[in-house]
């Protein structure tokens, strides 16, 4: 019993700590998601144009949460979770949305952001089971996803020089 609670205050603590955790949904790859702690779950918002996609994760099924140290950027826990997609219009929607608004960085459209979300995107609870797994041995590193974000560029001749010269200035 008291092993069960120390995992579930440690899940608590070091998902509310966190700004970002990774979550792998059934037969998808883990992907780093922000989200919130709101009345014993991570709340994420995503699948809408501007926003975070959150392939694999649907209602019913169960996801693997990883949380990382905000600090340190290593690995704390992994847990179990159930997924729930909160309806728009909800009180639970509502209330998760009311937290995940304050946390949006960058927005575009903060003003009408709620709606926005009601209509096109999905709002989900990531509810722990009690279920945490054993911290891995290594670093279990993954080759970064496919995107066509990457762009490599040749660096110009003169930055090795610019860089040299700021450090010898200090």
């Amino acid at each position: 019993m008291t092993s069960e609670l120390l995992d579930q205050a440690l899940v608590e603590e070091a998902t509310k700590k966190s700004g970002l955790i990774w979550v792998e949904g059934p037969g998808g790859p883990a992907r780093a998601l922000w989200h919130v702690w709101h009345e014993g779950a991570a709340c994420l918002v995503g699948d809408g144009p501007g926003e975070q996609p959150l392939p694999g994760l649907a209602d019913g099924t169960t996801a693997q949460v990883t949380v990382r140290s905000k600090d340190k950027g290593g690995r704390l826990v992994s847990w179990a979770a159930k997924v729930v997609e909160l309806p728009p219009g909800s009180p639970e929607w509502e209330a998760a949305v009311a937290e995940l608004k304050g946390k949006r960085l960058n927005a575009p459209d903060a003003e009408v952001m709620t709606e926005r979300w009601a209509r096109e995107c999905r709002v989900l609870r990531l509810e722990p089971t009690g279920t945490t797994a054993a911290l891995p041995d290594g670093d279990l590193a993954g080759a970064p996803l496919p995107t066509p974000a990457t762009t490599r560029e040749q660096i110009p001749a003169g930055l090795p020089r610019l860089l040299l010269k700021k450090r010898k200035r200090r």
